[in-house]
């Protein structure tokens, strides 16, 4: 992975663009440091995908940490934190290792 990362699981979105983040005020991130959540907070997230040929291959994209109110979706009450995903940052890791080559040549 090109820096830490929080995981997140795109099958858990709250809206087109917010995704549950921690039922906890803390989360351990792809390199095992802990992250403080506060609103606002900018967050780089990744989620499991895989390649067309079916090697794993990390959705990476930036957000921004919120409270968002979830009293009305059964089964997410408990969840503290959500992120705000900025689309115009995704794409799958194998990409991102592409982009650096082309910029070192």
């Amino acid at each position: 992975m090109d820096k830490a990362r929080v995981y997140v699981d795109l099958n858990e979105m709250v809206t087109d663009d917010i995704v549950l983040l921690s039922k906890e005020d803390t989360k351990a991130d792809s390199m095992g440091n802990r992250i403080t959540f506060y609103e606002g907070l900018p967050v780089s997230l990744y989620s499991d995908d895989e390649s067309d040929s079916g090697e794993p291959d990390n959705l990476i994209f930036e957000g921004t940490a919120i409270k968002y109110d979830l009293r009305s979706y059964p089964g997410w009450q408990h969840v503290k934190w959500c992120a705000r995903i900025d689309w115009n940052s995704l794409m799958h890791e194998s990409e991102c290792s592409f982009r650096k080559d082309e910029t070192i040549q």
